[in-house]
């Protein structure tokens, strides 16, 4: 059984955020991280749960050109993860650890790689709102900030720049990517 495929895609809509995807039950479960995922195990992290999308938007790169997150996307990490989610000692199904509220993963990523966890915080009384935070271990780094010093695609080596100075340099017409399913 090949392992499950995790997402961070740099979105650059109303405001840049990063979107964290999972790869469960068939779908991309899905979170907003305002500030991006952090490799210090000390920063927690705003995640907030967002729709689930498909698996064939893993790899969407693009301009998103009309409504909900409108904006330029770019795969900014991706890779394999594996669960680490346990509930009484015993493996908890990553569906069940979604519904209850904390997931604990290991990513093997380009840029990722190493234990994350998320837990619902419902900080503000919104239950949409989680907390993403580094587990210390091997890939752990206290002074690297990826999200704001590599800010290219792992699969193009564009970044959201180039693809919003691309369409701007294109004539008038309507050639926005749609996002698949869009």
């Amino acid at each position: 059984m090949a392992m499950p495929l995790f997402v961070v895609q740099r979105h650059d809509a109303s405001r840049l955020h990063f979107d964290f995807r999972l790869e469960v039950d068939g779908v991309l479960v899905s979170w907003a991280v305002p500030k991006g995922p952090s490799l210090d195990p000390r920063e927690k992290r705003l995640a907030v749960k967002v729709e689930d999308h498909q698996l064939d938007y893993a790899h969407f790169e693009g301009r998103i050109g009309k409504g909900y997150g409108r904006g330029t996307v770019i795969v900014w990490d991706t890779g394999t993860y594996e669960n680490l989610t346990t509930k009484n000692g015993a493996p908890l199904d990553m569906a069940d650890a979604v519904a209850a509220g904390h997931v604990k993963v290991s990513l093997s990523g380009e840029k990722l790689t190493g234990a994350f966890a998320l837990t619902r915080t419902a900080m503000g009384g919104d239950r949409r709102n989680w907390v993403l935070v580094k587990l210390d271990d091997a890939g752990a780094d206290r002074q690297r900030r990826p999200p704001s010093t590599h800010d290219e695609s792992v699969l193009s080596g564009r970044t959201n720049e180039d693809l919003e100075d691309e369409h701007e340099g294109r004539s008038t017409g309507d050639t926005d990517a749609d996002a698949p399913g869009s």
